[in-house]
């Protein structure tokens, strides 16, 4: 039996700007692109892994969610607080480059962790935490 990572969901805020960071800047392959009443959920993945994507999804829609919850949802994500991925590359230093020309939102340059990791962090145009991670 195995076991694998098929979706992770992160909210966007602004479609086209999530299309421009994750298919533009990070070179993800746009998988699907949904609309319904006036929303919008993408699909994009790294063309190497078929099988793991990211769900960019508009926030707070759920509704089992109350007013006061999405209120507190939408609070948190226009503080770069609420989602979070992190990412791997083989070559941390070129990608950091072009996420930075892109205009990128740079929260930490590439620095050596003192647990053993070296990696950089971004914030994606929702203002979702996006590391990335030195694969050795």
């Amino acid at each position: 039996m195995t076991i694998s990572i098929h979706y992770a969901f992160l909210p966007h805020t602004d479609a086209e700007a999530a299309l421009a960071f994750y298919r533009d800047t990070l070179g993800f392959e746009v998988r699907n692109d949904v609309g319904y009443d006036g929303m919008r959920w993408l699909t994009v993945g790294p063309p190497n892994q078929p099988g793991t994507s990211l769900v960019l999804h508009p926030p707070a829609v759920d509704p089992g969610i109350t007013d006061d919850e999405r209120r507190t949802i939408l609070e948190l994500i226009a503080k770069g607080s609420y989602g979070a991925v992190t990412l791997a590359s083989d070559d941390l230093d070129a990608l950091f480059a072009r996420l930075e020309a892109s205009g990128a939102d740079v929260v930490q340059e590439p620095t050596e962790q003192p647990y053993g990791v070296r990696d950089c962090a971004f914030r994606d145009p929702t203002g979702n935490l996006i590391r990335i991670n030195e694969v050795r």
